[in-house]
């Protein structure tokens, strides 16, 4: 009997969406809560407890208000030594990849200042 579609090709394709779901989906749940704890541990001397910014360091990014992915894609790259930064590099190894998904989705639920200029 042929259907049109092998069982090879159909097993491939159910395959490839139980992976690009699993893929898609987070391991666990980011806490916000959690996130804020451990920004007010670890980021806030920099970027302040919201980040906002502070006064004393008026050049360090701003995160506050940044999209959740790419504050998470920063956070994994500093860790993993691809994005390059000697005072980010040493502050993420303290960071499991649950505090880096937590403070990632804390500074992008905080009101920050940047917007786009039209």
């Amino acid at each position: 009997m042929n259907t049109g579609i092998s069982m090879t090709r159909l097993f491939t394709a159910a395959a490839a969406a139980a992976l690009a779901a699993l893929i898609a989906a987070p391991a666990g749940a980011a806490d916000a809560a959690a996130g804020a704890e451990k920004a007010k541990q670890v980021c806030a001397a920099c970027h302040g407890a919201d980040g906002a910014g502070v006064a004393q360091f008026p050049d360090y990014p701003k995160l506050a208000g940044q999209h959740r992915d790419y504050l998470l894609q920063a956070l994994r790259q500093y860790k993993a030594g691809s994005r390059k930064n000697p005072i980010m590099g040493g502050m993420v190894q303290a960071l499991s990849p649950k505090d880096m998904e937590d403070v990632a989705l804390y500074f992008s639920e905080q009101k920050g200042s940047l917007y786009v200029k039209r």
